[in-house]
């Protein structure tokens, strides 16, 4: 079985006709008739059904129809494969991203790389800061963007820094509000993210709490997508997030920025010390996209 034979026997499907076909083909249809024969016989099964309104295709037609059409595919991209190859040779790189980051930034930050660093193939992994920064001193990771400064033999740089908020539950008294102190929280039940997600968060909200003589009843846990859920379950009062993640997770709950304290979350940029040029290059190019 050839190449040839298949694209003949893609288009007389495609036509449901050999006279069409043969046309298509610049053959004469005693020749394509005989090319189909031919295929018929390596396959070992009739592929078309033949009557006076054309041809129809067989099952055993049907199922090499679908593996035909991939193997062309192919074969018609290995030239551009092959000369891509030539050219350059692209690194694979797995970068980190956590829960909750921007999309469009991310987006962004895409497109920059396939600009500056043509060089690299970006993997994106999700997981959050913990996990990330025990992937990359494990050498699971090659570059992660955590919530909390890297330590260590890792280097570190800060991507942006966005304030805290609570997401206040509809109809509670402190949804009519355009801000919210700490105070404010006293003796509410407040959803936040744990150590898992945010490393640093909660201890900053204890002492931040203490600090303005507020006791709200924290609920930490461990959430991404079924923040609504997480709250409902544990009949939180507000939950506390950034606005991006507050406006896109619980839509209907209005969103305030924290103040007095103003708590807010830095999102680092982490690699190690001693990487590949490659990293280095997207080390570099994506706090640019600040």
């Amino acid at each position: 079985m050839e190449l040839r034979h298949l694209r003949y026997f893609v288009a007389v499907a495609a036509e449901g006709s050999l006279t069409q076909a043969a046309e298509r083909l610049h053959l004469t249809q005693p020749s394509l008739s005989r090319q189909i024969r031919q295929l018929e016989s390596d396959i070992g099964a009739a592929l078309f059904e033949r009557n006076a309104a054309g041809t129809s295709l067989t099952p055993a037609g049907v199922a090499l129809h679908r593996h035909a059409l991939l193997l062309l595919r192919l074969a018609d991209a290995a030239p551009d494969m092959a000369r891509s190859a030539t050219s350059h040779t692209r690194e694979v790189v797995h970068i980190g991203v956590p829960p909750g980051l921007p999309e469009r930034w991310l987006l962004d930050v895409l497109a920059a790389l396939e600009t500056e660093v043509p060089h690299a193939s970006i993997t994106l992994i999700e997981a959050g800061s913990s996990e990330q920064l025990r992937m990359i001193r494990e050498g699971h990771l090659d570059i992660g963007m955590v919530r909390e400064q890297p330590a260590g033999k890792l280097r570190g740089t800060v991507l942006f820094e966005v304030p805290f908020g609570v997401a206040a539950r509809p109809g509670h008294p402190l949804a009519s509000g355009t801000t919210c102190r700490m105070q404010d929280l006293d003796n509410l039940r407040v959803l936040a993210h744990g150590r898992q997600q945010v490393p640093v968060v909660d201890d900053r909200l204890v002492m931040a709490a203490h600090a303005a003589g507020a006791v709200p009843l924290w609920q930490f846990t461990q959430f991404s997508e079924h923040a609504l859920a997480c709250a409902e379950a544990v009949k939180a009062d507000a939950v506390l997030l950034v606005e991006h993640s507050a406006h896109r997770l619980l839509p209907d709950w209005p969103w305030l920025p924290l103040t007095e304290p103003e708590l807010p979350l830095v999102t680092w940029l982490a690699w190690p010390a001693e990487t590949r040029a490659v990293v280095r290059d997207i080390a570099r190019v994506i706090p640019q996209r600040n």
